[in-house]
């Protein structure tokens, strides 16, 4: 262990006596870290991780974990030739959670002393017997093997190394392309990074380390003409967990025209006659309409209703009668788990129940095979993993947004695979006579079962005898979710695959976000109906 490492645990714990750390408490938190970045070997955390342990066991604890986080996250906002603000925060902390007389508990703290750790973990063990008294049944976990390692995100340039009037030169550049096309009248444009050291020590002999990076660029153009406003935001370009390369490999001051010029467009854009449509879903779109419809209704503690009383429930339940049986969606459906896609937002080496992720086939050829789970949850399968003949295993989708929010069951990536012939997008397009292709994910309503919605998106085009005509607006598709992915009849192939992406994966109470990614290939849907957004009533 260097000097810095343990000179900054000290300084830690020589501050924690006298006040909490809070955001920017310390204020070089992250770069101290970030000098001495913790190791598998690092005596100082392994002491600390192995007090938790030793003190949850000898309050009665039959399991418990460990993590010790610390987050930097950086956000630049700026409008046409202005910067409006920079924010820079870091937090660092740690929570216990305890599995005692069949019950979870849980408690944490930014104080990162002996006494203060032992203390959190009896507090979380005595949370655990007090939840025991109500828990109806005991908690079992199945089984995952003792996890030793190191595991980081694959950047090639850390965002947090690049002067932030860098990268407030590359958005103003940006806003200054878009705001020279004609129409154009107002721009906003965006960073945020985020980079978090975590380590996760379990009493199953578990000691890993990761950190992880996570970068989006974004911008929002507005065009007006004749009271008339219209807007494109650039979700095309997805957040990723990468480094600030992404930014400069994105060419975002380029794009910037394309999407000024789109906002533009859409003021003289044929408003859509309401009908049904055969779609033709770019991913950049098809991306959120998975989210929602496919990977929210197939998490398992939504399926059995732990969800229900803030998230909803779900239509694909209950799991007895919906595994093997349910007919999702059509033969090319073929949706996966995981978080191992790189440069995914979901992209880990272990959860944060030690779990190393595996990839999983949520849905097969349009039937239903299995659920999103934790080693908890797991377990609640285990009669359908032993007539399949698999494993009871978790997924790996146990997560928590900091360190002192308790970790259950999130979304990993959930996306759907290429189809086994090389089709492109303009395949798509040129095979269909009547419909309109999406871009970009707009507004969305579903309701709390995932079975009825509605969706829109940021640029429409009409097609016709497998052309686009014309750019149209207004435009919305309402489906129950099975009718929906059963009229799918055409996907892409693997040079179309994408990632949509999303910071924002809500759920729990109290709530938490998950970050996000959803890669899918360019898809059509038959005889969809759309509405006209735009009609007054």
């Amino acid at each position: 262990m260097t000097n810095s490492r343990r000179d900054f645990i000290k300084t830690v714990s020589a501050v924690a006596a006298t006040s909490a750390i809070g955001t920017r408490g310390l204020g070089s938190v992250d770069r101290l870290i970030a000098n001495a970045q913790p190791s598998v070997g690092d005596p100082t955390y392994r002491e600390l991780t192995q007090v938790a342990l030793d003190a949850a066991r000898a309050a009665g604890a039959t399991y418990s974990d460990i993590r010790i986080s610390a987050r930097r996250s950086q956000g630049i906002r700026t409008r046409e030739n202005q910067l409006q603000g920079v924010n820079d925060s870091d937090t660092l902390g740690f929570g216990v959670r305890a599995l005692a007389n069949g019950a979870w508990g849980f408690a944490a703290s930014n104080i990162l002393t002996k006494d203060v750790v032992a203390q959190i973990a009896r507090d979380a063990v005595a949370i655990a017997k007090a939840n025991s008294t109500v828990q109806l049944k005991p908690i079992v976990l199945a089984p995952t093997p003792a996890a030793t390692g190191e595991w980081k995100s694959p950047i090639r340039i850390d965002p947090f190394d690049v002067p932030i009037g860098e990268k407030v030169d590359l958005l103003l550049a940006a806003n200054a392309a878009a705001m020279k096309v004609n129409g154009a009248r107002f721009v906003t444009s965006n960073m945020f990074f985020m980079r978090e050291e975590k380590t996760l020590a379990t009493s199953d002999g578990t000691f890993v380390v990761q950190t992880i990076y996570r970068a989006q660029p974004s911008m929002g153009v507005t065009a007006a003409a004749k009271g008339d406003f219209q807007s494109r935001q650039s979700n095309d370009v997805a957040p990723m967990g990468l480094g600030y390369e992404y930014v400069t490999d994105v060419n975002f001051v380029g794009r910037a025209t394309q999407w000024a010029n789109e906002a533009v467009e859409k003021l003289s854009a044929k408003s859509v006659d309401v009908g049904r449509y055969d779609l033709v879903l770019h991913p950049s779109h098809l991306w959120l309409t998975i989210h929602e419809s496919v990977a929210h209704p197939t998490e398992l503690d939504r399926a059995e209703g732990f969800e229900a009383n803030y998230a909803g429930t779900s239509f694909v339940a209950p799991p007895e009668k919906m595994l093997g049986k349910l007919k999702f969606g059509s033969h090319l459906m073929n949706i996966r788990g995981d978080r191992s896609q790189h440069g995914s937002l979901s992209a880990i080496g272990w959860d944060d129940e030690g779990v190393k992720p595996d990839e999983f086939m949520i849905i097969k050829e349009g039937v239903l095979q299995d659920y999103q789970t934790t080693r908890e949850q797991a377990m609640q399968l285990d009669w359908w993993y032993k007539s399949q003949g698999r494993p009871t295993r978790s997924h790996g989708c146990s997560y928590a947004q900091s360190w002192q929010d308790v970790q259950f069951q999130r979304m990993p990536n959930v996306s759907l695979l290429p189809g086994d012939k090389d089709t492109s997008y303009e395949d798509i397009i040129a095979a269909t006579d009547r419909g309109i292709a999406i871009i970009g994910d707009g507004s969305f309503s579903i309701d709390q079962q995932r079975y009825n919605a509605q969706f829109g998106g940021q640029v429409f085009y009409e097609i016709k005898g497998g052309k686009i005509v014309g750019m149209l607006k207004d435009v919305a598709y309402q489906m129950r979710t099975p009718d929906f992915w059963n009229a799918m009849d055409m996907i892409g192939g693997k040079k179309s695959y994408e990632m949509g992406a999303s910071f924002f994966d809500g759920k729990g109470q109290p709530p938490q976000v998950n970050a996000v990614s959803h890669g899918c290939v360019p898809s059509r849907f038959r005889d969809i109906n759309v509405i006209n957004t735009g009609r007054k009533a």
